[in-house]
């Protein structure tokens, strides 16, 4: 193992505790935005959804991140974001999520093995999750989302005859639908967002529902129907 692990936009691993989360904040956000100018080819960074626009205003309205870094999944939109703590976007991606449509997982679902899951179990559960890092079974490196239901965020899984990276590149979100419940997260992503600001920090992750009122899951939240996505998937997203 290197002594200087780089990550993070290309801040040194012993640094970013120095710097402090909401500095490596301003950093990855500046990173993002200098991508888009640089004329090295990089899109711009795409604009949130309005669900996730007005429900990342919601959370900084109401304080309810507590100041952390927090993430926003939409789950028909099959997208994350990642806002700063003063409620400004600094990256997204497309994610894939649980198989069934669905809100609320059964509760034994972490104490189960994966053969004895059901295809309309296969639910990634709405909810506010204050993240933790921690390892799996093959002490793979994850964020764990909720420890007992097994619900984690972590990079795509090479899963034979499901091709979870290309699918991750398809311009449409129908096949994003496919994990067990777990949120799958592009390599590069993950590396450059995921892990310094949810794993070797906590942050907070919003799950929005997708069949139950938004109101219902997170009090805080001005909108009151069901957590729809509001836009489609854009070519080559």
């Amino acid at each position: 193992m290197p002594l200087l692990h780089v990550s993070a936009a290309g801040v040194p691993r012993f640094l970013q505790a120095a710097l402090g989360v909401a500095a490596l904040a301003l950093t990855l956000q500046a990173s993002a935005v200098n991508a888009g100018d640089a004329g090295t080819g990089a899109a711009p960074l795409p604009p949130a959804s309005l669900t996730a626009e007005r429900f990342a205003h919601d959370v900084v309205r109401s304080a309810d991140a507590g100041g952390r870094t927090f993430g926003i999944i939409d789950k028909p939109a099959a997208t994350l974001w990642v806002f700063d703590a003063q409620g400004r976007l600094l990256a997204s991606t497309p994610v894939l999520v649980g198989e069934a449509t669905g809100d609320v997982a059964p509760p034994d679902i972490g104490t189960r093995p994966l053969s004895r899951v059901k295809k309309h179990e296969k639910i990634t559960a709405a909810g506010r999750y204050i993240t933790e890092a921690g390892n799996n079974h093959k002490s793979e490196d994850i964020v764990w989302l909720d420890y007992d239901s097994a619900l984690s965020m972590h990079r795509v899984r090479n899963v034979p005859g499901e091709g979870r990276a290309r699918r991750l590149q398809t311009p449409t979100v129908a096949d994003n639908r496919i994990s067990f419940g777990c949120v799958n997260i592009p390599d590069s992503f993950y590396d450059r967002y995921i892990d310094p600001l949810f794993s070797q920090t906590s942050g907070v992750v919003y799950v929005l529902p997708e069949t139950k009122p938004l109101a219902s899951v997170f009090p805080f939240a001005t909108e009151t129907g069901p957590a729809l996505a509001s836009v489609t998937a854009q070519p080559g997203r």
